[in-house]
């Protein structure tokens, strides 16, 4: 396992900490619960992580077999053109992304624990299609020849970056409390008007990088 891997993957899941629904619903709890908010907020950060581990387990154990199938009849050529051509369409279509303003954030009806791990669910699923720097670390990782303790090591700590900035705004509002109220709510407005560039630019990002890791091998 490189240097440059552990580099590269880590970068995308950098530009997967920017997800709006996450965000928007850990702003929408810290600004509404005020009781038991600690097991509130990690019953649905762990339910979102939790999902897209296990999404990202089940498409290693799945692109893994895969490409062992197809590297022995197209040796892996017919793989680096899929590759590129999804980075090249990712690349194209982020220039044609409309920009959604006051878009609508998802937001608990309840705040009991199983609704919390509802929402974790419905946030989830909302976003998981287009996770694009998520399935591009799967695609760079099945390629890469990892064993499945370092590949699953790599996803645990992909998922735990992913919802890092959820756990700092936590943190954040336990150590400073109301004065947290103002910026947190300009959060929640940025976060509700910007959904649609912020999802234009990663799929520019993630078609560059795709790109360039398929051509050394087409």
């Amino acid at each position: 396992m490189s240097t440059e891997l552990i580099l590269l993957i880590g970068c995308l899941a950098l530009m997967d900490t920017l997800s709006p629904a996450t965000l928007g619903v850990t702003v929408y709890l810290l600004l509404t619960d005020k009781e038991k908010l600690t097991k509130r907020l990690l019953v649905y950060l762990l339910t979102v992580a939790g999902f897209y581990f296990a999404v990202g387990v089940s498409l290693m154990l799945g692109l893994v077999f895969l490409l062992e199938i197809i590297s022995g009849v197209f040796q892996n050529r017919i793989v680096s053109w899929t590759v590129f051509i999804i980075g090249a369409i990712l690349f194209i279509t982020s220039f044609y992304v409309p920009t959604k303003k006051n878009s609508d954030l998802p937001s608990p009806k309840s705040k009991s624990i199983l609704s919390m791990v509802a929402l974790g669910f419905t946030t989830s699923l909302i976003e998981v299609g287009t996770a694009f720097p998520y399935f591009a670390a799967i695609g760079i990782m099945t390629t890469s020849n990892l064993s499945w303790m370092e590949w699953s090591s790599i996803l645990a700590g992909y998922n735990l970056i992913m919802v890092m900035p959820s756990i700092l705004l936590f943190l954040f509002y336990l150590l400073f409390g109301r004065r947290m109220q103002k910026p947190l709510k300009k959060l929640r407005v940025k976060i509700a008007d910007n959904t649609g560039s912020a999802l234009s630019w990663i799929m520019c990002i993630v078609g560059i990088i795709l790109i360039f890791n398929s051509l050394d091998y087409l």
